[in-house]
């Protein structure tokens, strides 16, 4: 398979039994086939998830980073889809076979959503000293 955003060719980088595409010594970007994005977008998942992290990347190679996608698995055109809840971060994603790629630093992003939300929800769990200030936790 060729990356979407750079057309080299993905590397397989097998971690914890799924194997990830990812554009190794290119752009950084990373190919997750269908569900399985869902092993790795939170921080307390898969530790070995750090890996995909610090994908080597060429500064030189040059990414048009709002350019349309296509999908490097069934080369239909992907679409930009929010990836967590608090609607921050986006990935392309395939209408088509459903898989999901993400430009480089674009998992750090939608882990940390995953974490902020996490810490939110906590939040709200908490007992609230003053109900006056309970929309300060509430909002979203």
């Amino acid at each position: 398979m060729k990356c979407p955003a750079c057309t080299l060719p993905l590397t397989q980088l097998l971690i914890e039994d799924v194997e990830i595409d990812v554009c190794h010594g290119g752009c950084g970007g990373l190919w997750f086939d269908n569900f399985e994005l869902g092993k790795f977008d939170e921080p307390h998942e898969l530790s070995a998830a750090e890996e995909l992290l610090l994908v080597p990347t060429d500064l030189s190679v040059e990414v048009d980073y709002q350019a349309k996608r296509r999908c490097p698995k069934c080369d239909v055109p992907m679409m930009r889809q929010f990836c967590s809840p608090l609607r921050r971060t986006q990935v392309d994603v395939c209408p088509g076979c459903g898989g999901n790629w993400l430009d480089v630093g674009e998992l750090t992003q939608v882990r940390a959503e995953f974490r902020e939300k996490a810490a939110r929800a906590a939040a709200k769990e908490q007992p609230v000293i003053n109900k006056h200030l309970r929309w300060f936790v509430a909002a979203d």
